[in-house]
């Protein structure tokens, strides 16, 4: 742990990296550090560098918007999972999908129930609708055989 309570960053990643572990390119990776989606733990400047931690809150925004969610969405889910879930909120949260209306929305599985996002925050679901959860899923690529 840090002194302020924050876990401790590991491993360094380019942008680059990062989108191809996460299934996007390096740019959408740097449009998300600078929209607020994830974070670069790794530097405060440029060329931003990213933790394992972020590779992994950068997979689960891929997910999420490869579902169909919403951008502001995503970004209403970080700004309400941060409280308590702390610096890396999407992959400490037990979160799934579920699809009213043709669109994916954001979930919450808790002890206690499961909660739809909403404009005021997270709402408890009386009856739970079918959802599908979200899991990391990190992207490989193939390498070329080595020439005989």
């Amino acid at each position: 742990m840090r002194r302020n309570g924050t876990p401790r960053p590991h491993g360094h990643f380019l942008a680059a990296e990062v989108g191809e572990l996460a299934g996007v390119s390096g740019t959408t990776i740097g449009q998300w550090a600078r929209r607020g989606y994830i974070r670069s733990s790794g530097s405060e400047g440029e060329p931003r560098v990213y933790s394992v931690e972020d590779v992994v809150e950068a997979a689960i925004v891929g997910e999420l918007l490869g579902r169909g969610v919403r951008h502001k969405e995503v970004r209403r889910a970080i700004a309400g999972l941060e409280e308590e879930y702390g610096t890396w909120p999407l992959s400490e949260a037990a979160l799934a999908t579920t699809r009213e209306a043709g669109r994916a929305h954001i979930v919450l599985r808790n002890g206690d129930g499961v909660y739809a996002l909403s404009p005021r925050g997270w709402q408890r679901l009386a009856t739970p609708p079918p959802i599908e959860d979200v899991r990391l899923r990190l992207h490989r690529t193939q390498q070329a055989e080595p020439a005989a």
